[in-house]
């Protein structure tokens, strides 16, 4: 297994040619590569997709899923590609038409999305997903009659698929009838609760048209308690508070979004307008310079700035920021008044006077020719205090920008295949927080702080025996692609060391196996990482990784199960009952690590965390609130126990109990807290 692994990676590194073709299990890469885009590594999966079309480039299978990774990094015309080359290999194969549709569809390339629905749809004709994504298609090629027919169609025969009220209400508008689109609306959430995009629709259905903004506001409630994680959602909240003179709630609400995505120009501009308003002139400067550093040609965050400039003094900045906005939009009055009085209480009379001759001068032929003044300086002649992103009207300067009306946006194709997305999180409305495990890496996340401690992961640390130091996580970042061709040459480097006899054996074990395990081979990974228990069976964090590998690669089998429709809804983890006994065994293998990591190290929290999600899972869940009770008593902060234990509360019954643990989860940042209290409001 070890001789076949090292040929894989030097496949992948690039060092051996073709002759050695005989001696690789394409089917084991394959299942490594499925299994890395099962859980969203993309970019690690196309390596492996890449060796199996070198050498059995006649294969369909590694182009299909080699597309769907290429699709979910929006390498559209590589997705596009290749979906063809598996079309030309075997055009029967499952969903691969479906697949090209999307990206297609994706690429504007509308006819050529709709042939290959229909192409699709004579081999799934029940597939409700595909039917929307073609009625979608027929929107965005301007196909209205064919777009309606295949709407009327598709509500026939689902007339409870939520998702095709939401597009045909999107159609509807784009048609100018919004009592069918608010129809449309309130239909998909009758039918479905939870659907965060039908509230945000209808409440901004409801701003556009002047309706009830307190019934739009408790629509941007439901949504972001749905989805805590999206910024658009709380930008368009913050919207709809301003309507109703929420300035310091409108405030609040840029503020999360900002956290939630620092790159948005959107909420700095917002947010400067509304600190400009409330007198925090400074912090709208900071805003404002944001948008100027993301935006070095934005014009009107320009302007917004050199007006506070003035307004704080700082008159020099004022009049470089005015010189900037005059040299693009020189016949705009209004500005060149502006710079006159910075001119003028800057000392620069002389420099005032002129700038204030010449706007007199510029509003005199402006009033003679209107002609003369150019569009983007027009003067705003509506009443609306929002401008749609796209409006470079600069009188609008002092306007909210809110998203484009662009109804083709909100068309998003979807793409549903049991390879794309987690398979352990599909078909279920909530799920545990996820175990801990040993890495070198993860996602960061403002709102939670990581605060995790062991005396025996600060030795390893302090040793420097590894490349980059440890973190305990259970918030795993993807690799880079550097980061990917790094481990996979210290796969073969650790091999070299433990056949040659150099360094130490067991951290050249650890060492090899947490790169295993980074590149997703987690039974290669558990090899190695016994090793090292057998080497030194004192060594706690071996035990403790030990329990997360085989949980990891418990998911792997049963994500593959998915793949191959082996599958079925049972109370453990979605697997066929008689797999049941398997299942529970290696949840037992999973316990006796976990149990041997605390009797070695009694306050280690982590360890009872783990080991009451395993608990949990076995419907042992008394035992497991009890473990989570001693990892909070060991740790009165860990976000993720208080969630879980909340959970456990909630299917005994225990319903304040849960509700409180939920919520202390969600003050301690645990976003999907929201969605979940929202439900049990409900």
């Amino acid at each position: 297994m070890k001789r076949l692994l090292y040929i894989i990676i030097l496949l992948i590194c690039g060092g051996i040619g073709t002759p050695i073709v005989g001696q690789i299990n394409t089917e084991r890469v394959m299942s490594i590569g499925r299994n890395a885009l099962q859980f969203e590594d993309y970019v690690l999966s196309i390596q492996y997709f890449n060796q199996i079309i070198k050498f059995k480039p006649y294969w369909a299978d590694p182009y299909f899923y080699r597309a769907v990774a290429k699709l979910n990094l929006d390498d559209y015309r590589g997705a596009e590609a290749d979906a063809t080359e598996c079309i030309m290999r075997n055009p029967y194969f499952n969903n691969v038409f479906y697949l090209r549709g999307v990206v297609r569809q994706n690429m504007f390339n509308y006819e050529g999305a709709i042939a290959d629905y229909k192409e699709a749809l004579m081999h799934s004709p029940a597939n409700r997903e595909l039917l929307n994504n073609l009625a979608i298609a027929y929107v965005q090629a301007e196909q209205y009659e064919a777009a309606d027919s295949a709407y009327n169609e598709l509500v026939k025969a689902y007339p409870s698929y939520a998702p095709a009220y939401v597009t045909r209400g999107q159609f509807y508008l784009l048609c100018g009838d919004t009592i069918a689109a608010r129809a449309d609306y309130d239909k998909a959430i009758t039918l479905n609760k939870n659907m965060a995009d039908a509230y945000v629709l209808r409440a901004m259905l409801a701003v556009k048209n002047n309706d009830d903004l307190a019934e739009a506001l408790q629509d941007m409630d439901a949504a972001v308690r749905l989805e805590p994680k999206r910024a658009d959602y709380y930008i368009n909240r913050a919207l709809v508070k301003y309507y109703c003179d929420d300035l310091r709630g409108a405030m609040s609400d840029y503020d999360y979004a900002q956290l939630l995505d620092p790159s948005s120009v959107m909420t700095y501009y917002n947010r400067g307008l509304l600190r400009a308003q409330v007198g925090e002139r400074n912090r709208a400067v900071e805003d404002f310079t944001e948008v100027i550093k993301r935006e070095p040609h934005n014009y009107m965050a320009i302007l917004n700035r050199a007006i506070l400039y003035d307004l704080l003094g700082k008159y020099d900045e004022a009049i470089a920021d005015f010189d900037a906005v005059l040299e693009v939009y020189p016949e705009y009055a209004e500005a060149m008044f502006s710079r006159s009085e910075a001119k003028r209480k800057s000392g620069d009379a002389r420099g005032g006077e002129r700038d204030f001759e010449m706007a007199v001068k510029l509003q005199e032929e402006q009033k003679k020719n209107p002609q003369l003044v150019v569009q983007a300086s027009e003067k705003a002649s509506d009443n609306i205090k929002a401008r749609q992103e796209s409006d470079n009207n600069i009188n609008k300067y002092d306007r909210l920008m809110v998203y484009d009306e662009d109804l083709a946006q909100v068309f998003e194709p979807k793409y549903e295949s049991k390879v794309r997305g987690r398979v352990q999180d599909r078909n279920v409305m909530v799920s545990l927080q996820p175990i801990f495990l040993l890495s070198y890496y993860e996602r960061p996340n403002e709102l939670r702080h990581s605060n995790i401690y062991s005396d025996e992961l600060d030795r390893l640390n302090e040793q420097r025996a590894f490349a980059h130091l440890l973190v305990i996580t259970n918030e795993e970042a993807l690799l880079e692609p550097s980061q990917i061709t790094e481990h996979f040459a210290s796969v073969i480097e650790y091999g070299k060391a433990i056949e040659e006899g150099r360094g130490n054996d067991l951290l050249n074990y650890l060492g090899r196996s947490l790169d295993l395990m980074l590149l997703q081979d987690y039974s290669e990974a558990m090899q190695d990482i016994e090793v090292v228990i057998k080497q030194s069976p004192k060594f706690m964090l071996a035990y403790f990784q030990r329990a997360a590998l085989r949980y990891k690669n418990l998911e792997y089998q049963r994500a593959e199960a998915a793949l191959n429709n082996e599958s079925a809804a049972t109370p453990i983890g979605g697997v066929l009952p008689t797999q049941l006994d398997n299942v529970r065994m290696q949840y037992e293998l999973i316990l006796q690590d976990l149990t041997q990591a605390i009797d070695l190290s009694p306050r280690f929290a982590y360890a009872y965390y783990n080991r009451a999600n395993i608990k949990f899972a076995l419907e042992r869940t008394e035992e497991a609130i009890a473990d989570y009770n001693e990892a909070l008593r060991l740790q009165s902060d860990m976000a993720d126990a208080y969630f879980n234990r909340g959970l456990a509360y909630i299917k005994l019954g225990q319903i304040a109990q849960g509700r409180a643990d939920i919520s202390r989860a969600g003050e301690l940042g645990i976003m999907a807290a929201y969605n979940l209290l929202k439900r049990l409001e409900e």
